[in-house]
């Protein structure tokens, strides 16, 4: 049990620039508080003494503003950043060395008695205010973006941004040793990818128009046009 403390004051450490002790972590951090207290909740819930479990989780989110349901599995090295409006479902799994922020919530979808949220894989990032709802899989080293809605799995290696979640491959592969992924500021625009392509597709066909016909005048290209071709849907 000592081991696993302190491998949760180290994760904090590491993926925090701001920490400036592990003092001040273990007495001002309401992340590594709620997952204190949901190791507590869930052996209680393991030991069959379920409504102790629950009350012992309600009082967790009285005190960090993290609500984590006492039968989920939460693997070692998980560190919850800000951690207010963190919602984590009774039959969530999330694997080990996994960042998330502030205002996640990996949620159900249907009312069923079974398995009904995500299961998170290793060392996967979860920007602030993302949705991961459902049965589904979040395959190692993802990120998911800020704010993204994800509703379907995930594979290893990848990004999601959007409403609904936008997957899209790395164009580096990451390892098991690569630093945390942290950066949500290094996201692919999809809108301004799919500006581009119908751009493109335009300048295509009227091209082909003026091929077969009497040339037609210069159609003005918008101001915002050499941002579109400025995106990169990889990254």
């Amino acid at each position: 049990m000592l081991a696993a403390l302190r491998a949760d004051v180290r994760a904090a450490r590491d993926r925090d620039p701001a920490a400036r002790s592990s003092l001040e972590i273990v007495l001002s951090y309401p992340g590594v508080h709620a997952i204190w207290g949901h190791r507590a909740s869930n052996w209680l819930w393991r030991q069959g003494h379920t409504l102790s479990a629950r009350l012992c989780a309600a009082l967790i989110l009285r005190l960090t503003g993290v609500d984590i349901h006492p039968a989920a599995v939460l693997g070692p090295g998980l560190f919850i950043d800000h951690a207010t409006g963190v919602v984590i479902g009774e039959t969530a799994e999330v694997g080990a060395d996994v960042t998330i922020y502030h205002g996640v919530t990996l949620g159900g979808t249907s009312l069923n008695r079974g398995k009904r949220h995500p299961t998170v894989g290793d060392r996967v990032t979860i920007g602030a205010g993302a949705k991961v709802l459902g049965p589904i899989t979040i395959g190692h080293d993802s990120r998911i973006g800020a704010n993204a809605v994800v509703v379907k799995p995930v594979p290893p290696d990848s990004v999601v941004v959007g409403v609904p979640g936008h997957v899209i491959s790395r164009r580096h592969a990451r390892t098991a040793t690569s630093p945390a992924d942290l950066d949500n500021a290094v996201l692919p625009d999809v809108v301004g990818v799919s500006l581009r392509a119908l751009h493109d597709r335009i300048e295509e066909l009227e091209a082909r128009l003026d091929s077969v016909g009497p040339p037609r005048p210069a159609t003005p290209r918008p101001p915002s046009t050499e941002v579109w071709y400025e995106q990169d849907f990889s990254i």
